[in-house]
C-alpha cells in the first residue's frame, strides 16, 4: 500500500465513526523512520484539505525529519518546571479545546513529566480519542509490554518505558515501518540516528545486525498479528479461529511470574482470546506469613497481567493441583500455562496426590499444559 493510499484509507475509517479513529507506525528501533512517514503524512493531508495539528513530535534534530515541519501547524507544548528544570511536555489540554480532525502523536511510550494529567502519554492518546480526535502514533516495537523479556534477551537492554498491548489492539491501523539491518546500520553510520560521538557504541552495542534483525522480526510478527486479528473480527464471512481461553498460574516468585504474565498476554494475543492469571494463595502464604517484599512483588503482578488484559483470580486453598483444575473448568480454559519444572508451583504440582486426576481433568476438557520456559 503506497502512502497516498495509505492515507485515503485512513480518512474512509474516519468517515466511518464518531470516535476517534487511531492509527500506529511500529519500528523495530530509533531510526526507521516512524516521524518522518507521519510528518509525511500530515503534509498529504493538509493538501487534501484535512485539519491536521503536531500535538507532539520528536524530530532528535534529524535535518530531513525536523525540515518536514516546515509549513505543518504545531500545537505549543506547555512548560513546566520539575526538580528546578523548565521542561517542555504536550499540552493534552490545548489538543482536547482545538480538537483538529486529526492529530499527530509521536513518542506513545513516552513517561509524562511528573505533575501532569497522566503518567504515560499513551493514556493522553485513549483520552484524545475518546474526545472524538483521530490521532496517528508511532512506537518501538521494543516498548510493548509483552515484549520485555524477549527484548532484554535479545539486546541485554531492559526497556523501562512501556505501552500495554491492548493500547495497539485499540488501534484501526497498524503499519509497520521497516528497513533491512544493512540499510539501518548505514544510516546510523551517515549520523542520521545519533550524533557522532554515540555513534560506534550503538554499532557495538543495540545496533548490531543480529539485534536487527531478531527485532525486524518481531516488528513483522506483531504488525502480522493484528492485521490478522483484525480479519478475524471484522472481515464479513471470515471463518474465526477456534474459541482459546488461556490461564496463567503463578507463584509469588517475581520474575517467573512476570515471564508467565508476558507470555500468556502473547499467546492470547496471537489468538484472539480471554486470559485469566490464578493465584492460589496457601496458608503458608497467607498476609501474616508472607514477607512484605513477595506481597509487593504479586500485587505489582497482579497489576502488570490487568494493564496485559488479564483478568485475576486469586483463591485460597491448601491444595493447588486441585484448586487449578476446578477453576480451569469453571472458566472453559483451554490453555494452562505454567512455569518450567525449577519452580515450585510445578513441584506442587507433580508431588500432589491429586496430579494425575488434574492431568485426566485437562485431557477430558480438551485443556493444553504448556510450559513456559
Amino acid at each position: 500500500m503506497n502512502r497516498e493510499t495509505s492515507v485515503k484509507h485512513f480518512l474512509d475509517l474516519i468517515h466511518q465513526s464518531k470516535k476517534g479513529k487511531f492509527k500506529i507506525y511500529i519500528g523495530m528501533s530509533a531510526g526507521v523512520g516512524k516521524s518522518y512517514r507521519m510528518l509525511q503524512e500530515a503534509h498529504t493531508l493538509l493538501r487534501n484539505g484535512i485539519d491536521v495539528k503536531i500535538g507532539f513530535i520528536e524530530t532528535h534534530n534529524r535535518k530531513e525529519t525536523h525540515e518536514l515541519l516546515e509549513g505543518l501547524p504545531i500545537i505549543p507544548r506547555r512548560k513546566l518546571f520539575y526538580k528546578g528544570k523548565e521542561l517542555e511536555e504536550m499540552d493534552l489540554s490545548a489538543i482536547i479545546n482545538l480538537r483538529p480532525e486529526i492529530v499527530i502523536v509521536d513518542e506513545l511510550a513516552h513517561t509524562n513529566i511528573e505533575g501532569s494529567k497522566n503518567e504515560k502519554r499513551w493514556q493522553d492518546v485513549v483520552e484524545i480519542l475518546d474526545a472524538g480526535i483521530n490521532v496517528i502514533s508511532a512506537v518501538n516495537i521494543q516498548h510493548i509490554e509483552s515484549l520485555n523479556e524477549e527484548v532484554k534477551q535479545i539486546t541485554g537492554i531492559e526497556v523501562k518505558e512501556r505501552i500495554p498491548d491492548r493500547v495497539l489492539q485499540l488501534a484501526d491501523e497498524v503499519v509497520n515501518i521497516d528497513l533491512t539491518a544493512s540499510e539501518l546500520i548505514t544510516r546510523l553510520k551517515e549520523g542520521k540516528i545519533y550524533q557522532a560521538e554515540k555513534i560506534p557504541q550503538a554499532l557495538n552495542n543495540f545496533f548490531t545486525a543480529d539485534n536487527i534483525l531478531q527485532l525486524r522480526e518481531l516488528a513483522l510478527k506483531e504488525v502480522a498479528s493484528q492485521v490478522e486479528r483484525k480479519v478475524d473480527t471484522e472481515v464479513s464471512g471470515k471463518m474465526t479461529l477456534k474459541h482459546e481461553r488461556f490461564m496463567a498460574c503463578i507463584s509469588t516468585n517475581d520474575q517467573t511470574a512476570k515471564v508467565i504474565i508476558r507470555k500468556t498476554a502473547r499467546l492470547a494475543s496471537y489468538f484472539n482470546g480471554k486470559w485469566f492469571v490464578l493465584y492460589v494463595q496457601t496458608p503458608k502464604e497467607s498476609n501474616d506469613n508472607i514477607a512484605l517484599d513477595k506481597q509487593r512483588h504479586l500485587i505489582n503482578n497482579f497489576k502488570l497481567a490487568t494493564e496485559l488484559g488479564a483478568e485475576i483470580i486469586r483463591m485460597e486453598s491448601t491444595n493447588i493441583a486441585k484448586t487449578i483444575a476446578e477453576i480451569a473448568e469453571q472458566r472453559q480454559i483451554t490453555t494452562l500455562c505454567i512455569g518450567k519444572p525449577h519452580l515450585s508451583i510445578f513441584k506442587i504440582l507433580l508431588s500432589s496426590n491429586v496430579f494425575n486426576e488434574l492431568l485426566k481433568k485437562m485431557s477430558s476438557n480438551n485443556i493444553d499444559i504448556v510450559i513456559i520456559s
